[in-house]
């Protein structure tokens, strides 16, 4: 009978040979042997040797470039692989620190004993995951393998994965369609193009949302797929609804939600509804470990989790200049927030609403060029052909939060009466 390991490994030969297994063997046994040899800084030691390791890998096969040219190889697969030995190890880090202070992420996940190398390997490579997520952790993954906490046995029937299955599975068709049919009318090359060159600025935006929009697609169905793998295993399920009767929930595996993407009014929830499993894990392992106690976050959390995140996608200036981009596209969109929530008007309030909606839906689609072209050359050529409004435009509001700071329109009306 083949284990989550076996089938993960069979999986990584058949698609990228021998050396793929190789590969992903390497973070795996320096992750485990810092469990085993230097517990107390486990998770610090883990990070920094698996992330080295993967932008070793990114720069060996200059991956971005084959993904562009529509090419794949093993580095995909070991950005996934990556978080998820990180995680192991800081949530084996946690397990010695007392529960008092730890955050609800920290409590949950924390692990008190160490995983045996048959439920590392196992967790590590299980093939519904492995190859494009989504991210989970080993304690949901043990407690699945042993039908403990959500999956233990009880009265309840075992819920039917099949509906849940084919409802991801018919997504996916729809997103792949969605896609084919639209990537030949938007090529990546048109940035650099003349005839682009001559267009006026608002069609310029416009096939900036286009390209941004159409290539959305190709991750929509990717992850559809991997949600269904999920799903049928069992694994994704995630409890159930308090409505009467109860219904069962297969969101554990859930990694976007495509109008939440499409139609966000605020650029703030963006990491809430796309690649949301990585957004989670940037979250709890990067974004709250640099918060200081009794202290707010402020835009250093910010900027450095968005700068892990590409360092995560790869070296090229396309990646960081994009990850940059939504540092400053959020911190802009608070500001947009914080004066919407500061007036008790409602024509204002819409008006502000409105603001945030199309802020985000024209930064977003500007920034996406830097992600899908990779290079800094392209990257350049889009954004100075629409005058760098999507980096001049979050910049400004971020210093209009400072000239004009918002005051909550409750303690207005404490100070009219």
């Amino acid at each position: 009978m083949f284990r989550g390991d076996d089938t993960g490994a069979l999986l990584s030969y058949l698609s990228f040979g021998f050396s793929s297994n190789l590969h992903f063997l390497v973070p795996m046994v320096l992750g485990y042997a810092a469990m085993v040899l230097y517990r107390p800084k486990c998770g610090v030691i883990t990070f920094f040797l698996g992330f080295g390791y993967l932008i070793g890998c990114h720069v060996y096969y200059m991956s971005g470039d084959a993904w562009k040219e529509g090419g794949i190889d093993a580095t995909g697969a070991l950005m996934v692989l990556t978080l998820k030995v990180i995680s192991c190890a800081i949530n084996y880090n946690d397990g010695l620190l007392k529960e008092e202070g730890l955050r609800e992420a920290q409590k949950k996940n924390r692990l008190i004993k160490l995983p045996s190398l048959i439920e590392y390997f196992g967790y590590c490579l299980c093939c519904g995951s492995h190859f494009a997520g989504p991210v989970y952790e080993m304690k949901d993954y043990l407690d699945w393998t042993e039908g403990k906490g959500i999956w233990a046995h009880s009265d309840k029937r075992s819920p039917s994965p099949y509906g849940a299955t084919f409802r991801a599975l018919v997504q996916a068709s729809i997103c792949m369609a969605f896609y084919l049919y639209l990537v030949p009318y938007h090529p990546l090359t048109r940035f650099t193009e003349p005839i682009y060159q001559e267009w006026g600025l608002w069609r310029k935006l416009s096939y900036q949302y286009m390209s941004g929009f159409t290539a959305r697609w190709k991750y929509y169905f990717i992850w559809s797929i991997s949600e269904a793998s999920i799903i049928i295993s069992g694994l994704g399920f995630s409890g159930w609804t308090e409505s009467s009767p109860p219904k069962p929930k297969w969101d554990r595996a859930k990694n976007v939600d495509i109008l939440g993407v499409e139609l966000a009014k605020s650029s703030v929830v963006l990491p809430l509804v796309w690649n949301i499993q990585v957004s989670t894990w940037l979250r709890h392992y990067v974004y709250e470990r640099l918060i200081t106690k009794g202290r707010k976050p402020g835009f250093f959390q910010l900027l450095a989790t968005q700068t892990v995140s590409a360092v995560w996608h790869g070296l090229y200036p396309g990646y960081i200049i994009f990850f940059v981009q939504s540092a400053l596209m959020i911190a802009g969109s608070r500001v947009i927030y914080r004066w919407e929530q500061a007036t008790n008007m409602a024509l204002v309030k819409k008006a502000f609403v409105f603001m945030n909606f199309a802020y985000t839906l024209l930064v977003l689609n500007y920034s996406a060029v830097g992600f899908m072209v990779l290079s800094m050359h392209e990257t350049l050529a889009s954004y100075s052909s629409v005058y760098y409004i999507g980096t001049i435009l979050p910049i400004a509001l971020i210093l209009l939060g400072y000239i004009i700071p918002a005051k909550p329109a409750r303690s207005k009306a404490r100070k009219e009466q």
